[in-house]
């Protein structure tokens, strides 16, 4: 099952592998090399693999594996030399996985991963590290285990898959390594033969002769020999890929445990005979060629080199194929010359304009007529100095009409008279001339933070104007709104606000409804969760939260921030880790759920207010009043108890009897 999921694997991005360095995506690379490392860990981390249902635990667990077949045989031999074990893995599916072999087979152990409880961790160390202890193993995620942790008791540690960085390897066998071990350590690095594991075992071991090499000599290696390239990557994948395909064997090899062991031993003896001889030059570039042949070529197998051989049998034989150069055109050639061309062509020229034209922009609203006067003018300007109007080749069909019609223009046009000219004088006082495009820009985000109608908080925003002036330019505004070039992108930004403090508003006043109701909030406030309970948060801890929110200040600027603190500083949670340890952004939405399950609760309440109607005022009381009925949560389905011993009974409000 394994040697077809991982052919599987290799066959689905087939044309990826095929690729060139260059034209292979890294990400999508990265994603190939990573499902090969889950196929190599255990079939079963993929969904659909296991056989069921029914789901059984049995022998097809260590069967389908060949680490669990190994495991299996080397955990029954360390058992017997009464040693104790820890097993790293870099996921915590694998640990799933090993927790039903453990079940499986009667091993008593332990499991620490980050989901583990501070509580707890210790707990399990305290407790394997007790004389007498009868755990067998303890099982450990990398990441979460690697430091910290004084587990001398073992003397055996199995890295049951390896990390990309040798150093968090090296923190996990520390962990056996501790002050009081008074047995010899050994550590079994399980690696799947011909598969991608070998060679980010190779790379990991390189980068602990290249660290060796820096801190001996004392000189610094460049950095980016250290990032792994795509055709790295590549290379990676492509390993041992022939030996996969052309495997004909389908189950794993039923072999002695100390022959295996071993094999193991004597490989990797030869592997750090292989560094010992690598120079300075092969460990700036991780290569692992040496100054011999390359035993270590993907091409290489059973002693033939396949470069150079012509393969002709097996359907899928030389399915790796070499990359192939390729020239590619990254231009049109009819089309680059054709721009080419264009360029050279002389641009028509701008049409002249009148010296000292007053600039005027459009968010200063001068008077329309202005505009009629200045085009007057410039018209009159282009006639006295003989400018005709050029041809425009890229224009449509009525291009040539338009061009005749602004040639008639100037034409007909003539110079402004004294009255005229004195009107555009008077005309030019009569805009928002010491309004800048900085003051407009600061005029419009004023808009968008209080709504349109907030004139006082407006006014404030916008630096360097008084009160009336911003009066009467937002009269103005909003009345010639329309004559803006980007009126479209004005209103939007100023509409997205509005509907921010319109969502505000409603949020408060959902929140002042239900706080109202409640003589003693923080401790009788009762939410209906529905289907909406989430299984982290305590029905205590949503309480003070609702209520710390509606104190605070719902629509003050950080205010999450500020509610964090408060639950640092609350004693009811001063043991409480999970809520102590919420960032802003989770507790901010963990609040917005909150808001949103009170919004539909006022709602509700509103509507059965209003089909009951007016007809009893104290039916009204009851529904606004009290926090009976349908309002009390019953809490059901939390995963955990609240951390308060404190019970209250809500406030009912009276009934008349009829």
């Amino acid at each position: 099952m394994q040697r077809e999921l991982y052919t599987k694997i290799l066959m689905k991005d087939l044309d990826l592998v095929n690729s060139t360095g260059q034209k292979a995506d890294k990400v999508r690379l990265l994603n190939v090399l990573m499902q090969l490392r889950k196929c190599c860990n255990h079939p079963y981390l993929f969904d659909g693999v296991e056989p069921g249902p029914p789901y059984t635990t049995d022998q097809h667990l260590v069967d389908n594996c060949g680490k669990m077949v190994l495991l299996d045989k080397l955990l029954k031999k360390l058992r017997e030399q009464g040693s104790r074990v820890l097993i790293f893995s870099q996921m915590t599916r694998t640990l799933d996985i090993l927790e039903d072999y453990c079940m499986w087979r009667g091993h008593e152990y332990f499991r620490l991963d980050g989901q583990t409880a501070h509580d707890d961790r210790q707990v399990s160390i305290d407790e394997f590290n007790r004389p007498g202890s009868s755990k067998f193993i303890f099982m450990l995620s990398t990441r979460a285990g690697g430091l910290g942790i004084n587990l001398a008791t073992a003397d055996v540690v199995v890295l049951y898959d390896s990390d990309w960085n040798p150093q968090v390897d090296l923190q996990a066998m520390d962990r056996a390594h501790r002050i009081g071990q008074t047995k010899t350590v050994r550590v079994f690095r399980l690696i799947t033969e011909n598969t991608v594991e070998e060679r980010i075992v190779m790379r990991a071991d390189m980068k602990l002769y290249l660290d060796n090499l820096v801190i001996q000599q004392g000189r610094l290696v460049d950095q980016k020999s250290n990032q792994l390239q795509k055709t790295e990557v590549l290379d990676m994948i492509k390993f041992g890929a022939n030996y996969i395909f052309r495997s004909k064997e389908s189950a794993i090899k039923d072999e002695d445990i100390d022959e295996i062991l071993a094999r193991g031993e004597q490989k990797t003896s030869e592997l750090n005979e292989k560094y010992a001889k690598m120079g300075e030059s092969n460990l700036r570039l991780l290569r692992f060629d040496t100054e011999e042949e390359t035993p270590d070529s993907v091409y290489i197998f059973d002693g033939e080199d396949y470069r150079t051989k012509q393969q002709n049998s097996g359907a899928l034989a030389g399915w790796i194929e070499p990359p192939k150069r390729e020239r590619k055109a990254n231009y049109a050639v009819d089309a680059y010359f054709r721009e080419a061309l264009r360029v050279s062509e002389p641009k028509a020229p701008k049409a002249p304009r009148p010296p000292k034209q007053p600039n005027i922009q459009d968010f200063q609203f001068f008077p329309p007529r202005l505009f009629e006067l200045l085009d007057k003018e410039i018209y009159a300007f282009r006639k006295s100095i003989g400018y005709k109007v050029p041809r425009n080749p890229d224009a449509g069909p009525d291009g040539e009409r338009e061009r005749q019609e602004e040639q008639a223009k100037i034409n007909d046009a003539t110079p402004l008279d004294d009255a005229e000219l004195a009107e555009k004088e008077e005309l030019l006082t009569q805009g928002f001339t010491n309004w800048s495009k900085r003051d407009f820009q600061q005029f419009i985000k004023a808009n968008e933070k209080h709504g349109r109608d907030d004139l006082e908080s407006i006014s404030l925003d916008v630096e360097g104007k008084t009160p009336d002036e911003v009066k009467r330019y937002a009269r103005v505004f909003w009345a010639r709104c329309s004559e803006l070039q980007d009126v479209d992108k004005h209103m939007a930004q100023i509409e997205r606000g509005e509907a921010k403090i319109q969502r505000r508003a409603a949020v408060k006043r959902a929140l002042d409804i239900k706080m109202a109701r409640y003589r003693a909030p923080f401790h009788q406030l009762r939410i209906q969760y529905g289907a909406n309970k989430g299984k982290n948060y305590t029905e205590e801890e949503d309480r003070f939260l609702i209520c710390m929110l509606h104190k605070l200040g719902f629509d003050r600027d950080n205010v999450y921030d500020d509610l964090r603190l408060a639950i640092r500083l609350a004693p009811q949670f001063r043991f409480d880790w999970f809520i102590r340890s919420r960032t802003a952004m989770e507790l901010q939405r963990r609040c917005s759920t909150l808001i949103t399950l009170i919004e539909r609760e006022v709602v509700d309440m509103e509507d059965k207010s209003k089909q009951r109607g007016p007809t009893s005022g104290t039916a009204t009381a009851g529904a606004v009043g009290g926090p009976g009925g349908a309002l009390a949560s019953s809490g059901v389905g939390q995963k955990r108890k609240s951390s308060s011993a404190i019970t209250s009974v809500p406030v009912e409000s009276k009934k008349v009897k009829a």
